[in-house]
């Protein structure tokens, strides 16, 4: 394989059979359970890079199951986002995630740079009651419940909700050079796109978080639930754009 076919054909790793296919992707009836709480502000700023501005002491965490995803599959995700500003436009900081699925671990960091870890998240229906789990081996680490479909969003809220979901998400992509340093250390700014609610519904909720290594969901603890949400989607995950370079820009 000459220079030029090296050039045409790279997408990803492996170069003749990359561990993910090329975008974008679609994903469809999507399940959320979206549990708001209110957290220490300190620990909020130690963790959300500048130049991102914390808000509010809220962190919103989330079990995702993705049960038809163009490309990836079936599979499930659990994770911490975290409302932020960026040059006075609200968004959300994404600042961890544990999948059960190695494509969209490897496409999530690779084009993205999304913080996904290999774990064991669930979402299952017991009953009146909704359960999200994860798991990093055999410990817990976070365990959630929530009242089935206890009030149905109206049309404003519904409206809202997808107002919310269209907004500006950010992450810090980290891509290490062969010696070790950062080659690439980046703010990705990104969207979702083409959402169709296709239900949503809020329900009283209570979520634990647990001390752990690797997956330390905990260092963001909860001190009060406020808001939960349940709800049902198709969506498009949009492709990123820099908006700043840490080794180029400055703060």
């Amino acid at each position: 394989m000459n220079t030029s076919q090296v050039r045409e054909q790279a997408f990803a790793m492996p170069l003749t059979n990359p561990s993910f296919p090329r975008p974008p992707y679609r994903f469809y009836n999507r399940e959320y359970i979206i549990i708001s709480y209110r957290t220490d502000m300190d620990a909020l700023r130690a963790v959300v890079p500048e130049p991102l501005e914390v808000t509010e002491p809220i962190v919103k965490y989330e079990f995702i199951r993705m049960p038809d995803s163009t490309g990836f599959g079936d599979y499930t995700e659990s994770g911490q986002v975290i409302p932020v500003s960026y040059k006075g436009v609200s968004g959300s900081y994404v600042h961890s995630m544990y999948l059960d699925d190695d494509a969209p671990i490897n496409g999530g960091r690779e084009i993205w740079g999304f913080p996904k870890k290999l774990a064991t998240p669930k979402i299952t229906h017991e009953g009146d009651v909704i359960v999200g789990t994860l798991h990093y081996g055999s410990q817990l680490c976070a365990s959630a419940s929530m009242g089935y479909k206890h009030r149905i969003l109206d049309t404003a809220a519904t409206a809202q909700l997808a107002k919310a979901m269209a907004a500006p998400s950010f992450l810090l992509k980290i891509i290490p050079h062969v010696d070790g340093t950062p080659r690439i250390l980046e703010l990705v700014q990104y969207q979702l796109e083409d959402i169709q609610i296709k239900g949503a519904w809020a329900s009283p909720a209570a979520l634990q978080l647990y001390q752990h290594v690797i997956a330390d969901v905990a260092r963001l603890p909860v001190i009060e639930v406020v808001s939960a949400m349940h709800f049902v989607t198709d969506l498009t995950l949009g492709m990123g754009k820099v908006v700043h370079d840490y080794l180029k820009d400055s703060a």
